[in-house]
């Protein structure tokens, strides 16, 4: 029997023809460090199509690349609307990469055009310069600009769509072509190239309106933190243009003070945020208190959670925390912490501080060494594995083919657990788990307990060389303001927390942590501090 369906493609362009259609009303809000700027769907959708037609006019070619290199705000919204939709590629650069590796990404990615921030250019300058793919630099909110920079003619980014030509039609397009390419942060190696598909957008978008998920809705107002240029800011720009919610963008204003203002001023009901975030309100709170009783929830992930943190934002706001696990590789959903049906409201906490559930549509498995199934019971430790509709079948260019196994599934990288009912609990990064004398110790569960000490802030725990054990746990401890604490007394807070051999001899205070790119604690880089010998040692 032959299907009678319509066969309609699942794309890019259908989230942009709902929102415009549906949610005309419903509001865009950009920061500027004081106040929100306002603009409507029904004004933001001919300013997409007008951006579509404009990089027609300038020669590109369905199929080419269009980069971004912008913080969050409404002319970079445009972009993840119209370019796509058009038959390009949005690229979008993480600006917080270094220039060589921007470079890198530009030359491998062989961007086209680059859409930029006026205040971002003198740092790209050299960059631009040295990329001969670029053809066009669209600068947006500048004045006084070069005719050309390098190989690329310069526009005004209100000139070019004010002098876009009218009547454009949006092109037919093939629900699994390109529509978006985003590269890793490049903490464990050289950023890899992730090309996200029209259809894989849109079935991980409506995945994210889900009761079970996200639950994404007209009614919500999301402070959208994650960054545009980082994993499609989770997805969350397309899942609001589809729900019709209205959506508060940060340009560059993410310190505690400016957050407060947003906060203030919108009320929005719901966020995703990584851990350091969380705690920089938290800190902001205890000497003037903020007012979060307006998110219905906040979305955190990045990072592991730790259930102190977790229920500190209880306890303060009354707001759940929802710990979410992914990667640039998935879209980024993968598992949510939603606690099962039979938890009490008093059970809750230790469901919410697991790394989640598989989402509907995602798959995830453990494998040992050797590629054997490894039992699902909550206590045998695995390689986590992963396929579904909106993860990566590889890379761009075809790097990092070992990434993938024979059957098709993606392998993380990460190390976890997965129990009876599918709730998968990540114990640590591949790289940076610790063998001490033939035992795993889990980096992970010991900054989350750690974490429960009144006088500490944050901490990372490296491994370390050992000459008897091979190696041993090294906690990198930032103390709370004001708080004194010493190793002995960390040690004795632990000795009935954990396992006898994962008590650190050794440890070290440190003023702060060094992140990554997308604000996740850098290991590598204070495993490279370690060894430089950039800590004192206590113990």
């Amino acid at each position: 029997m032959q299907t009678t369906m319509m066969q309609l493609p699942l794309s890019t362009q259908l989230i942009l023809a709902h929102g415009a259609q549906l949610h005309a009303r419903s509001r865009i809000l950009s920061f500027d460090g004081e106040r929100f700027r306002e603009a409507r769907f029904a004004d933001v959708a001919p300013r997409a199509e007008a951006l579509a037609a404009a990089l027609v006019a300038l020669g590109v070619q369905p199929g080419e690349r269009v980069a971004s290199y912008c913080w969050n705000h409404q002319a970079h919204l445009e972009a993840y609307l119209g370019v796509p939709a058009a038959g390009f590629v949005l690229h979008t650069l993480n600006i917080r990469l270094f220039a060589a590796q921007v470079q890198g990404v530009i030359r491998h990615a062989d961007d086209r055009v680059l859409l930029i921030d006026a205040s971002l250019l003198p740092a790209m300058r050299e960059v631009i310069e040295a990329s001969a793919s670029l053809k066009h630099l669209v600068v947006i909110g500048g004045s006084d600009l070069p005719a050309r920079l390098g190989t690329a003619q310069v526009h005004d980014y209100e000139a070019l769509l004010a002098a876009a030509p009218g009547g454009y039609t949006w092109p037919v397009l093939e629900e699994n072509s390109a529509a978006v390419v985003c590269y890793t942060s490049g903490t464990t190696g050289d950023p890899k190239g992730i090309v996200y598909s029209h259809r894989s957008i849109f079935l991980h978008t409506l995945a994210s309106l889900g009761a079970d998920t996200l639950g994404i809705r007209e009614s919500d107002r999301i402070l959208l933190l994650p960054s545009m240029f980082h994993a499609n800011a989770w997805g969350l720009p397309y899942s609001a243009w589809l729900s019709g919610a209205d959506l508060l963008l940060p340009g560059a204003h993410l310190k505690a003070a400016n957050l407060r203002t947003m906060i203030e001023a919108e009320r929005p009901t719901f966020t995703a945020m990584v851990p350091t975030l969380i705690n920089d309100l938290l800190l902001a709170d205890a000497t003037d208190p903020l007012d979060l009783s307006s998110f219905r929830i906040i979305v955190c992930g990045g990072s592991a959670v730790a259930p102190s943190l977790i229920n500190r934002v209880r306890e303060r706001w009354g707001v759940p925390v929802l710990q979410g696990w992914g990667m640039t590789e998935t879209s980024p959903l993968c598992c949510l912490s939603h606690p099962p049906r039979d938890a009490t409201a008093a059970e809750e906490a230790p469901w919410r501080a697991k790394s989640g559930r598989p989402i509907p549509g995602m798959q995830v498995r453990l494998r040992d060494d050797a590629g054997e199934p490894v039992p699902q019971d909550g206590v045998a430790v695995g390689d986590l594995q992963l396929r579904g509709p909106w993860v990566t079948g590889g890379y761009h260019g075809g790097a990092y083919p070992d990434s993938f196994t024979t059957d098709g599934w993606l392998r993380t990288g990460d190390v976890g657990t997965i129990d009876e009912r599918g709730y998968v609990q990540i114990t640590d990064r591949a790289k940076d788990v610790i063998k001490s004398g033939g035992e795993w110790v889990s980096s992970v569960d010991l900054e989350a307990q750690l974490l429960h000490h009144p006088a500490v802030h944050e901490v990372a725990v490296i491994g370390i060389p050992d000459p008897r054990w091979e190696e041993r746990p090294l906690p990198l401890v930032v103390r709370k303001p004001g708080q004194a604490v010493t190793p002995a007394e960390l040690r004795q807070f632990l000795e009935p927390r954990v396992a006898r051999f994962w008590l650190p001899e050794k440890w070290a205070f440190v003023a702060e942590l060094p992140r990554t790119s997308v604000g996740k604690v850098d290991k590598k880089e204070l495993r490279r501090l370690h060894g430089a010998g950039a800590f004192k040692v206590e113990g």
